[in-house]
This record gives C-alpha cells, sequence and structure tokens, in this order.
C-alpha cells in the first residue's frame, strides 16, 4: 500500500502547520519549510481547508491555521481530504469498477474490515504524534527477557 503524493505532501504539510499551532501560515511559508513547492502547497492548503482540517482568512493579516488542536487531527483525516476514504482495493468503495473479477470475486466482502484496520491505525496517529521527535514517538521495545518468555 501507498500514498499518493499528494496525500504524503498534505501530512507534510499538516505536521508543519502543527509545530505552530495558532500562527497563520501563508503557502509561501508553508513551502518553505517543507521544500514541497509552493503551487502544491497552496492546492493543498486548499484542499485542506475545504476538507475543514486548515481555516483560511483573506487579506494582509490572513493566512492558514489548523482547524483544531494537532492532538485532534488525524493522519486518516488528512489522507481522506486529498484521497477520498481509505481503501486498499477499487472494489471496496461504492463505485462501479472495471475489475475483470468483479462479478464472482470471492474476496471483495472481506475488504471492509480489512480497509477499516487500516484507516484505524492511519487515526490513532494524530498530528501532535507527528511532530514529536521520532524516539519520542517509537513504540518502546518489549525487554529481551520478555521475548523468551
Amino acid at each position: 500500500m501507498r500514498l499518493t503524493n499528494l496525500a504524503d505532501y498534505a501530512v507534510v504539510v499538516m505536521a508543519a502547520a502543527a509545530r505552530e499551532p495558532g500562527a497563520k501560515l501563508s503557502a509561501a511559508r508553508v513551502a518553505e519549510l517543507t521544500a514541497i513547492p509552493a503551487p502544491t502547497v497552496a492546492k493543498l492548503m486548499g484542499t485542506l481547508a475545504r476538507g475543514g482540517l486548515l481555516t483560511a482568512s483573506r487579506g494582509v493579516a490572513g493566512g492558514f491555521v489548523l482547524s483544531r488542536e494537532p492532538a485532534h487531527i488525524s493522519v486518516a483525516e488528512v489522507v481522506e481530504a486529498v484521497d477520498g476514504p481509505i481503501a486498499l482495493t477499487s472494489c471496496a468503495g461504492h463505485e462501479t469498477t472495471d475489475c475483470a473479477m468483479e462479478g464472482h470475486c470471492a474476496i471483495r466482502g472481506h475488504w471492509p474490515p480489512i480497509n477499516q484496520a487500516v484507516r484505524g491505525a492511519l487515526a490513532a496517529v494524530s498530528l501532535a504524534d507527528l511532530v514529536r521527535p521520532a524516539a519520542a514517538a517509537a513504540p518502546t521495545p518489549a525487554p529481551v527477557s520478555a521475548l523468551a518468555d
């Protein structure tokens, strides 16, 4: 499974905004912070604002600000704002597909719980988690003695 480039960039953009909660950020500033091209950042920030994750204000003092605290915005929400519902296969959604197996696939009905598990994993990670240093965000490994039991 791989995120689209736009979803990946959207997570990076939102993490940059989470590092400066409450600050009004321009697309140009976020482009500087992330090294993502400014036109891409502008497009993403508009999409994320339409998705309710950023609040936009116009004018001289305008910019974008997170719509909620970083701890209350999940990676799943960011991905879905850009790519739509999380689904590992095209048949897992409600749209019609051009899959040759669509009429007789024995697996199709099993994808929803898999998709829910993936979404749940992404929903468990907040922007606040992403802006912590990697060592602090990583799970603590089990002691070697616990592995031997």
